[in-house]
């Protein structure tokens, strides 16, 4: 392994392939074996493993769905309960809870896969990193990066999301080169450091990995988010795309072309509405097969993200698939006075305007089974024509207008941050 990059993620498409094809078999006749799930749903469908030859062969078998978890969690589950050292349990964005159980080989397997994206994002034994994600309440994404530095050979600071003063008490005490963190959480960062007079510009932290909202658009310009970042601080951004049922990380290099893939740790499709495989110019659902899982390994797992994908070789050395930008949740599309619309599309309008301090986006069905948008704005700057102008600008970048809801931060802020919830809701979907 040289600079942190493992052999097989320089090689040719064509030996990544065949190096996936014996993994996709050993994961086969794993689940076969040992998940009561898959077991069954192969003698259900007839399907027989032995006419399964490698990758190409995966639009044969069934796919998996979070409905499918949601309704059968335990029957996932490959080991006896004496192996499980970890309980996880993903956020529900999109449904139900659903409970994932992690041997000490998995533990192993997932610090492995965060040595890779931090070390994808040129993190180094020489960093400290600041980690501003929950590392508690059954997160993965926490546990997940302390495993990773601790592989790294970094320093890591668990300080948790939110409270902005510890967070900049802690940056004067111990000087983090870096930070792991929920990338509008930086604006909050810069805004308590210019309302305390904190010189946030010269602090040593030269980098953040953020996590959970989109930093580029899909053609890896900065989004409103990111671009307004930089304007306050010039530190280097790098996407990093995962999940909990993943157990994987797509993370950027310094080139910013997309998340890496880690043909190691997981097999990736890129499916159209027919569950058919599109083509490198077309958006598709990603769908994942996991490999070297012990736990609970999934099988084309279907993660409702829709992205592009790059198969050219990188500058930095790689050549393996690169993941653009999620354009958004398949589940989360709208259909919005005849505009197909994606909740980050909203998002960036609403991040680039000013005298906007907060907001949720609310979607339901209306009286004619249609969908509707309604959009609440925490604000201390509105006039009587802040509304229009607001409903203005939208009919400008996307041809319709939402309804607008003006409310105060504090009001919004209670919607956003509810407390079981692990991450802040953007986006409420009410449809029937």
């Amino acid at each position: 392994m040289k600079n942190h990059i493992p052999n097989i993620e320089t090689r040719p498409q064509e030996e990544i392939r065949e190096f996936q094809d014996k993994q996709l078999l050993k994961m086969l006749a794993y689940v076969s074996t040992h998940s009561k799930y898959y077991s069954s749903l192969f003698e259900e469908k007839g399907i027989d493993i032995s006419a399964i030859h490698g990758c190409d062969d995966l639009i044969k078998l069934p796919l998996t769905t979070k409905d499918d978890l949601c309704k059968h969690n335990e029957d996932f589950i490959c080991v006896p309960h004496e192996k499980i050292v970890d309980y996880i349990t993903t956020s529900g964005t999109l449904g139900d809870p659903v409970t994932f159980a992690m041997t000490d080989k998995d533990l192993d397997r997932l610090a492995y896969n965060e040595y890779l994206s931090l070390s994808c994002a040129g993190g180094s034994e020489k960093d400290i990193f600041q980690l501003m994600t929950t590392i508690d309440r059954r997160f993965m994404a926490g546990l997940a990066y302390f495993l990773g530095a601790r592989r790294l050979g970094a320093g890591i600071i668990r300080v948790g999301n939110g409270m902005p003063e510890l967070q900049w008490d802690t940056i004067k005490r111990m000087k983090p080169s870096a930070f792991i963190v929920v990338p509008s959480f930086l604006l909050k960062l810069i805004e308590y450091a210019e309302s305390n007079n904190i010189n946030y510009r010269d602090t040593g932290v030269k980098k953040a990995i953020c996590i959970g909202e989109s930093l580029r658009n899909p053609d890896f310009s900065l989004t409103t988010l990111g671009k307004k970042i930089i304007e306050k601080w010039d530190i280097d951004l790098y996407s990093t795309y995962a999940s909990t049922e993943m157990s994987t990380a797509f993370t950027e290099c310094e080139h910013a072309h997309g998340g890496h893939h880690h043909p190691e740790l997981i097999i990736v499709e890129f499916l159209d509405d027919n569950n058919k495989p599109v083509a490198a110019t077309e958006a598709g659902e990603v769908t994942v097969t996991t490999l070297g899982v012990e736990g609970m390994p999934l099988l084309r797992f279907k993660t409702g993200d829709i992205c592009y994908h790059y198969t050219e070789p990188c500058a930095c050395g790689r050549t393996t698939t690169r993941l653009g930008p999620v354009i958004g949740r398949k589940k989360q599309m709208i259909k919005f006075k005849g505009t197909t619309l994606y909740p980050p599309a909203l998002f960036d309008i609403l991040d680039n305007i000013d005298g906007i301090e907060n907001y949720v986006v609310e979607v339901f069905t209306n009286d004619i089974g249609t969908d509707e948008i309604l959009i609440r704005i925490g604000t201390k700057e509105a006039d009587e024509h802040f509304e229009t102008r607001l409903k203005d600008h939208f009919r400008a970048k996307l041809r319709v207008a939402p309804s607008i809801v003006i409310d105060s931060v504090e009001n919004i802020d209670k919607i956003k941050f509810p407390e079981e919830s692990r991450k802040a809701i953007s986006f409420i979907d009410k449809r029937i």
